[in-house]
Formats: C-alpha cells, sequence, structure tokens
C-alpha cells in the first residue's frame, strides 16, 4: 500500500488549498486554476463519501482513510501530468491526518501520517472562518470552526509548511492567492 500515497517526481509548483471545512476551498481551487489556466485536483474524499452517504447513509469511518488517501493521491499525480507549471490541490494528505486526529481521538493510519508529513508543497494557503458555514450531507462541526481551524494552523506550523492565511470575500482571497502564487512562480 505504501507506493499508494507517494507523490511522482515532478518539476512544477503546488498549492495547497487547506483549511477546515466550509471556508471556500473549492470555490478558490477553481479560481486559481481558471486564473493560472492550469490543472486542480478535487478534494477526493467528498466524491468518496458522498457515495457512501447516498448509498447506506453512513459517515466516513477510520477504514475509509487509506482509500480516500490513495485516490487523492491518484488524482494529484495523473493531474500534474497535464499541469503547466502550476498544480492547485484541493486539499492533501496533511488535511487527511488533521481530520483522522480529530475524529478518531488523536489516531492516524502510520503510512497515512509518513506520506502526509513526507510529501511535499511549495505553499498552503489556509483559509480562514470568516465565511458563512454552508451545511451539506458532509458537513457536521459548525460549532467547532474556531478549534478546526487552529487544528490546521497548528498542523502547518508543527510541520514547518510554507503557509499564508487567506480572509476576507472570495475576490481578496483570490487576490491575496495570486499574489503570493506569482512571487513563487516569478522570484
Amino acid at each position: 500500500m505504501e507506493k499508494t500515497f507517494k507523490q511522482e517526481p515532478s518539476n512544477i509548483l503546488k498549492v495547497v488549498v487547506f483549511g477546515p471545512e466550509s471556508t471556500g476551498k473549492t470555490t478558490l481551487a477553481k479560481a486559481l486554476a481558471s486564473h493560472y489556466q492550469t490543472e486542480w485536483v478535487p478534494e477526493y474524499a467528498r466524491e468518496y463519501l458522498q457515495e457512501k452517504w447516498d448509498r447506506t447513509r453512513q459517515t466516513c469511518r477510520p477504514g475509509d482513510l487509506p482509500p480516500i488517501a490513495s485516490g487523492q493521491i491518484a488524482l494529484e499525480n495523473t493531474l500534474t501530468r497535464s499541469a503547466n507549471r502550476l498544480l492547485i490541490c484541493d486539499t492533501d494528505l496533511l488535511v487527511t491526518k488533521v481530520y483522522s486526529e480529530a475524529y478518531y481521538n488523536g489516531f492516524c493510519d502510520p503510512e497515512i501520517e509518513r506520506y502526509a508529513l513526507q510529501n511535499t508543497y511549495d505553499l498552503y494557503l489556509l483559509t480562514g472562518i470568516d465565511v458563512p458555514w454552508v451545511p451539506d450531507d458532509l458537513r457536521d462541526k459548525p460549532g467547532e470552526r474556531e478549534e478546526m481551524f487552529a487544528r490546521f494552523k497548528s498542523a502547518l506550523e508543527l510541520n514547518k509548511r510554507s503557509f499564508v492565511i487567506l480572509r476576507g470575500s472570495p475576490a481578496k482571497r483570490l487576490e491575496e492567492a495570486i499574489y503570493h502564487i506569482d512571487k513563487l512562480l516569478n522570484p
């Protein structure tokens, strides 16, 4: 299973849109991909868990995390090949690690944790909680937004990841994200 969580080597810049549920990550990822005319990697867990919910009315269990992590990296590796010099990722395995620890009393599958820490990205865009929470079948922590934001920020700090916090309207977030990505693309 080990290789299924590993990034394939590439020379492109990878940016992860990172943060708690319902903070505008997908909207931002799509807008950035459009702006840079490149690929964006959707969040595999949403597809996987929505299908599970629709079929069984069951939520995520620890056993779902390895196939979610594997599916996420497979999507990333595939889209890396067709991206221009930049790939926008709607999530990464560090997100899976944060959620696993939050939901399962600090537990994260050791192989997921290994690759969450080993896989590399050039910049994380941490989305703030200053946007309205929007319910759906999979979101379940509207009262824990501050705690979840703190978990995500702490994961970036503890693992020495390069990140910026984005707050404000979707337009303001997009503008700031472009500013930081442009600095990477044109040093």
